[in-house]
């Protein structure tokens, strides 16, 4: 495997969370970020929380934007790169959609909608001009999710439109930044989502993927020690890259995350240490683990997962799983992961039939794999025709 993979974490910031962009803190902000990179870590995704970014339609608050440059720069100071989450509606549970966007807008499809939506892209790309620390723009967190909200049903095709556009847009804006669309599992794993995983393979910079093995249904498919669950994230990794339409296109395991809830608290940090190291034989571009800090229980209305997802509590602690996850960087980094044989074995290919949904009954296949010690890669299998063909006529 590589040990040129990135190390990062979803900043959640220890005071107010997003609602820190109101409620102004530099001082605080800084701390979080040089506890991050404390951590080993070399990039934050960087979230714009849409309310406040962009509460009319024709306005972009100049005040989110300043402040948006200063954490930029606070990052670099810090040794940390940054990709920014712009058009942010969905956020840990939650909607938090501008109150300009009537019941009646279609985030996707509406006319006026689109244009704000490239004016706010705009406009961050214009702030952070000129920082070499952005790496680029991520599109919008989990927009799939935006599809369920009242108003926003949208076809397939009208939303590999949108992620099309808004990415193009993006390049133009910032050009040669790495620019994606942050999706979570569902059009991975399932055929009902807004986007199809063939532009989700070609649109922008690099594919990013969330792994999360509850949300999933891995953790109760397979268990807690069970290889689906601690290699799920290997697997979407390879599913993301099977579907790159460009030979060495970049994945990013944009999202990886862990609750107490789901794992007692005196196995989290070895179970996360276990998700990560077996992510990194997948050789993704980077892993961003979500998420940096804790949310403060003086904050309501989360439900209760979201609170100790953190690698850092909200005074800035490290706790047992942040250290694990140190500990696995530091080893990646020093090449410790690093066996030359397994570089040079052959790698079984699992091929996905055309039409068939890679859910979890087809990652099975994948899984019986990696238990017998394979190092499997998955080719869908317009993609084995069409090499099987070239070798024939070679």
């Amino acid at each position: 495997m590589s040990v040129d993979c990135r190390f990062g974490a979803n900043y959640t910031p220890s005071k107010g969370w997003l609602y820190g962009w109101v409620d102004w803190d530099p001082a605080s902000i800084r701390r979080d970020l040089e506890a991050i990179a404390g951590l080993g870590f070399d990039h934050i995704r960087l979230q714009c929380l849409w309310t406040y970014f962009q509460p009319n339609r024709t306005f972009v608050s100049p005040t989110m934007l300043t402040r948006l440059t200063e954490v930029v720069e606070m990052a670099a100071e810090c040794g940390l790169d940054v990709v920014i989450c712009v058009l942010n509606g969905w956020m840990s549970g939650t909607f938090f959609r501008p109150m300009w966007q009537r019941e009646s807008t279609n985030l996707f499809t509406d006319t006026e909608a689109l244009d704000a939506e490239r004016r706010l892209i705009t406009a961050v790309a214009g702030a952070v001009q000129g920082h070499r620390n952005v790496l680029g723009i991520d599109i919008g967190n989990e927009p799939n999710a935006l599809a369920s909200y009242r108003g926003n049903n949208v076809s397939r095709s009208e939303g590999d439109a949108w992620a099309s556009a808004l990415l193009e847009h993006s390049e133009r804006v910032m050009p040669g930044g790495l620019h994606t669309i942050g999706v979570d599992h569902m059009p991975w794993l399932r055929d009902d989502a807004p986007f199809s995983r063939e532009r989700l393979g070609e649109a922008g910079a690099v594919t990013s993927i969330h792994s999360w093995v509850y949300f999933t249904g891995a953790l109760e498919r397979y268990g807690r020690e069970g290889t689906g669950t601690l290699h799920l994230a290997r697997y979407l990794i390879e599913l993301g890259r099977a579907y790159g339409r460009t030979d060495g296109r970049p994945v990013w395991l944009q999202e990886i995350g862990v609750s107490s809830e789901w794992v007692p608290e005196e196995a989290l940090p070895e179970f996360a240490a276990a998700l990560l190291r077996n992510a990194l034989i997948a050789r993704p571009w980077g892993v961003t683990w979500w998420c940096s800090h804790d949310i403060d229980r003086a904050l309501t209305g989360f439900d209760e997962l979201e609170y100790d997802l953190g690698l850092l509590t909200v005074d800035n602690q490290v706790k047992p799983v942040g250290a694990a996850l140190a500990e696995v960087i530091a080893a990646h980094r020093r090449g410790a992961a690093l066996d030359p044989a397994d570089l040079a074995r052959p790698r079984p290919e699992l091929v996905l039939p055309e039409g068939q949904v890679p859910d979890l009954a087809f990652a099975d296949g994948y899984f019986d794999l990696v238990a017998r010690g394979e190092d499997p890669v998955i080719v869908c299998e317009e993609t084995a025709i069409v090499r099987s063909s070239r070798a024939s006529q070679g």
